[in-house]
């Protein structure tokens, strides 16, 4: 699942009149280096969830990404607006698998290749959720969360920064009413922090390239040749 359903309020003007997913990099917007990657990792199929100026992005990016098979969740068309991450999810679950994967469509990282061996081991250990972490940018140096032991915690000295790149198993969402129907706003990070406290979700360091593309000048720079 790619997530851009957001509104990019920190990248105003230039998400007045354009989703911030596909605003471009290298000549490539950036939803696109997700989606090009997973149809090249072998993926069938992959859930996009849009909200603000989402019909962009299914124009843009139609049905199909090569062989890579596109549906939509219109959370701005069913309620008017963004259901924050988890409550996205939530409502993409019906579109999803037993475990996927999930990944904002605003970070740029052009390396991660959304391997089919990480999947089939996370679907084969009990975990809820499975993140991939990176080394604190400039702006968040306090970083998000810990990692000890395979394990993501919920503190410690050495926090690392959250990806947004994670692979989830749909039990991690059954508190909440399957399918979202009524369109609850839910946040993600509380959810992952109380099953961070059950040991339940685990955690690995990501060393390549990433960029969370959050404003104007992130932007810029990574379009600097």
């Amino acid at each position: 699942m790619v997530l851009a359903a957001g509104r990019g309020e920190r990248m105003r003007p230039l998400t007045d009149h354009c989703p911030k997913p596909l605003l471009a990099v290298r000549g490539r917007p950036l939803i696109g280096w997700h989606l090009e990657a997973l149809a090249r990792a072998g993926y069938a199929d992959a859930v996009v969830n849009t909200a603000w100026l989402g019909e962009q992005i299914e124009q843009r990016c139609g049905p199909a990404a090569g062989a890579l098979q596109l549906h939509y969740s219109h959370e701005g068309r069913d309620f008017g607006g963004a259901l924050e991450t988890a409550g996205g999810i939530a409502r993409a679950l019906p579109l999803l698998d037993e475990v996927f994967w999930v990944v904002a469509g605003d970070v740029y990282v052009p390396g991660f290749a959304f391997p089919r061996a990480a999947l089939q081991a996370f679907a084969a250990g009990g975990k809820l959720a499975h993140l991939y972490l990176v080394a604190n940018p400039q702006h968040n140096p306090g970083g998000d969360f810990g990692l000890q032991d395979g394990l993501a915690r919920n503190g410690g000295a050495a926090r690392h920064t959250y990806s947004t790149i994670g692979l989830y198993r749909r039990a991690f969402f059954a508190s909440l009413p399957a399918g979202n129907p009524d369109g609850l706003k839910v946040p993600l990070a509380p959810m992952l922090r109380q099953a961070m406290d059950n040991g339940l979700v685990s955690a690995e360091l990501y060393a390549g390239p990433w960029t969370d593309v959050g404003t104007p000048q992130r932007l810029a720079q990574l379009n600097t040749p």
